[in-house]
């Protein structure tokens, strides 16, 4: 039975990477019912038992060659049923195949036309290849990660892909669906990872504007600049994390590992910054991981285990939460956010809908 807080909500999704299926994916956990488009090659191929697209589980697949009339007749009847279109080409493309924002808002007016891409629908590299490391070059995001002297880290793709790109398309998605309230019509949505990941970057270009950050990396209060605020090796190997920013947080990390402030430099000196980090090194590293954190356990001093993927479930906060779940040897993100009234749930791991029904249930009924 259908739940979440977007029951009711029709999507027709394009098939694509990255931050495309992860929204589908997003909408379908809140309760969309999400109908996706592959090549029918492809259909044929995860009917057959192979793995679909990543993060494409759980949606009803349908079949459709949208370079043959029958494919668009398809989409084209989907499309004026649906509330949502989500695609993640290059621009251009779907208005190659006649599915262009023109034609489909033509179909339904109502229609929310939701596009993702890297570099947008305009601007000098539109029809530019990228990925996610390559969004978040040039706005000055991934010039920002790394240590002081090294080279920038790509942060794998979280940053470009899913924050800067899947948040914000459906941020888009359903601002138009709220829109779409009160003027019945239904509008664009160019979703670009290029200016979703610029937005994050919005608190470090304030304190920049300020003064209080610098284009050096690893020099900064956020960006292991300070000793306050890194993760330290321990004597097993493995790590923790320390984000003890504020006062009353500081001191109890100090009274944790048993060191005296009075003895060491200010917590804001950049100077002795160095120092107080080597001294931190050096008192971390004679307990393993799992005993610092049994000695921060129930303390506010922002100390955390850094675990591993494998190791996260297990965590009592984790597990408490669902926040990670096993499924077998699988592990599976739970829903995001949480809703009290119309809670909504994993699609990962779940068989896929039956295809005749969620048709019926669109008003569409299979010869």
């Amino acid at each position: 039975m259908a739940s979440g807080p977007l029951n009711g909500i029709r999507v027709v999704e394009f098939t694509g990477i990255g931050p495309a299926p992860m929204t589908g994916m997003l909408l379908a956990d809140l309760g969309a019912s999400v109908i996706r488009l592959d090549r029918p090659q492809a259909v044929d191929a995860m009917n057959a038992g192979a793995p679909g697209p990543h993060m494409s589980e759980g949606r009803t697949v349908l079949p459709a060659d949208l370079k043959s009339e029958e494919g668009l007749e398809l989409a084209r009847d989907l499309l004026g049923r649906a509330d949502v279109l989500l695609e993640g080409f290059r621009p251009g493309v779907m208005e190659r195949l006649g599915l262009g924002p023109e034609e489909a808002l033509a179909l339904n007016p109502r229609l929310v036309y939701a596009r993702v891409t890297g570099w947008g629908q305009d601007g000098p590299l539109a029809l530019s290849a990228g990925h996610d490391m390559n969004y978040i070059s040039v706005n000055g995001a991934l010039h920002s990660l790394g240590r002081a002297g090294g080279p920038p880290i790509p942060p794998v793709n979280l940053l470009g892909d899913f924050a800067g790109g899947t948040m914000f398309v459906v941020t888009g998605i359903l601002s138009a669906l709220v829109e779409r309230q009160s003027s019945d019509r239904g509008q664009v949505v160019d979703a670009a990872m290029v200016d979703g990941s610029a937005l994050l970057m919005s608190m470090m270009l304030e304190d920049r504007d300020r003064g209080t950050w610098t284009d050096e990396r690893g020099t900064n209060y956020l960006d292991t600049g300070a000793p306050w605020y890194d993760v330290y090796e321990c004597a097993d190997g493995r790590h923790v994390s320390v984000g003890c920013i504020e006062p009353q947080f500081y001191a109890a990390f100090l009274q944790g590992v048993g060191l005296d402030g009075k003895e060491l430099p200010d917590q804001w000196d950049q100077e002795r910054w160095p120092e107080l980090r080597e001294r931190f090194a050096e008192v971390l590293r004679t307990r393993t991981r799992d005993e610092w954190a049994e000695v921060f356990d129930g303390v506010d001093a922002c100390v955390m285990p850094i675990l591993a993927p494998g190791e996260a479930p297990d965590h009592p906060h984790v597990n408490a939460r669902g926040s990670l779940t096993r499924q077998g040897e699988r592990l599976v993100p739970g829903p995001a956010p949480r809703f009290d009234r119309t809670p909504g749930r994993v699609t990962r791991g779940r068989p896929r809908p039956d295809t005749a029904q969620t048709l019926r249930e669109w008003g569409i009924e299979q010869p």
